[in-house]
């Protein structure tokens, strides 16, 4: 990183970087998950070390590099993101693993929740020591029943912005992906007055990097006319491949992908061409689903969910089978 590292507290930054990391010394096994180190008065102090080796290893992008294998926050929440976590501590012990196992890119928003997986990382991670990059994107409210409605205006966008320094407890958002489209998938139309208002907060120096996310290709090269972005993040999977070109340009231009759903999401993906892989290789359909992610190109970064911490040691463990010619080629069948 140019200039080296920053440390970012709630009153402010020091130094440089392009996002906000974390790297934490591994800690004893508790058997309760790792404890955050604290001063003998129980002030937390920041620790920090070499990320362990992860699947995929890492993705550089100027003087950004980050681990390919990274962790979406939204399964910390309740049911459908919504409410507090059925185990509390749990959350917790997940997002501290998160960090002990040198994952270096946390997806969250304040709209999970709303408000609760930022508030259960600034509980686990604060303060933020040097090592983990932490994206959160605007874009969309949560409504009584669980939905999603655009919220996109101006006004609604700086709200949003505010919501996620204040519970992640920062005075800076390091990466921001504007959400579009809606809960069915991409929507096609202008971006120019949304993906401006953030690049006017970006000037304003309280974003750093700007993303999009449910965009289609049109969006993504529009909002690149306006603003030099970073990555995007769109659903993309063994059974849903309509971002091929999109993912293969992007690479070309150094732009991270990082698609979401891997298995499908709320509906995951059923393929007996999955399943006979997953038997072969004695691992399960989601292993073979990350691998094959991984395997598709440099520049797609994972961020699988999940509320346990034995279940994140599987996906890093499963993210790391290599898959052989006979294997992809079974696996491509699976969109046609």
């Amino acid at each position: 990183m140019t200039g080296g590292n920053r440390f970012v507290t709630r009153g402010g930054a020091l130094g440089t970087s392009r996002c906000l990391l974390l790297s934490r010394r591994p800690l004893p096994d508790t058997g309760q998950g790792a404890e955050t180190p604290r001063t003998p008065r129980g002030r937390l102090i920041r620790v920090t070390v070499k990320p362990a080796t992860l699947p995929g290893g890492t993705w550089t992008s100027g003087d950004l590099t980050v681990a390919r294998f990274g962790y979406g926050a939204m399964q910390l929440a309740g049911p459908w993101a919504m409410g507090p976590p059925a185990d509390r501590d749990g959350a917790l012990a997940v997002l501290r693993e998160v960090a002990d196992l040198g994952i270096t890119h946390i997806d969250t928003s304040a709209a999970y929740g709303p408000a609760i997986t930022n508030q259960l990382i600034r509980e686990a991670l604060q303060p933020y020591p040097d090592g983990l990059h932490i994206a959160t994107k605007v874009g969309a409210n949560r409504d009584e029943q669980g939905g999603w409605p655009p919220a996109r205006q101006p006004n609604e966008l700086r709200r949003q912005v505010g919501e996620n320094l204040e519970t992640l407890g920062l005075d800076v958002l390091d990466l921001v992906n504007l959400r579009l489209g809606d809960a069915e998938g991409t929507v096609p139309g202008s971006i120019a007055e949304a993906f401006e208002t953030l690049a006017d907060l970006q000037r304003e120096g309280v974003i750093r990097h700007l993303g999009v996310s449910n965009a289609t290709a049109e969006q993504v090269a529009e909002a690149q006319q306006i603003a030099p972005i970073v990555c995007v993040q769109n659903m993309y999977n063994l059974a849903h491949r309509h971002d091929d070109a999109l993912i293969d340009r992007l690479a070309r231009e150094n732009i991270a992908y990082v698609p979401f759903f891997p298995l499908g999401g709320f509906n995951p993906l059923q393929s007996s061409a999955l399943s006979a892989v997953a038997t072969r290789l004695n691992t399960t359909p989601m292993a073979v689903a990350l691998a094959w992610l991984l395997q598709r190109s440099p520049n797609i970064l994972l961020i699988p969910g999940t509320s346990s911490v034995a279940h994140l040691r599987e996906n890093v463990a499963g993210a790391a089978i290599a898959l052989s010619a006979a294997d992809l080629a079974a696996l491509d069948g699976i969109a046609e």
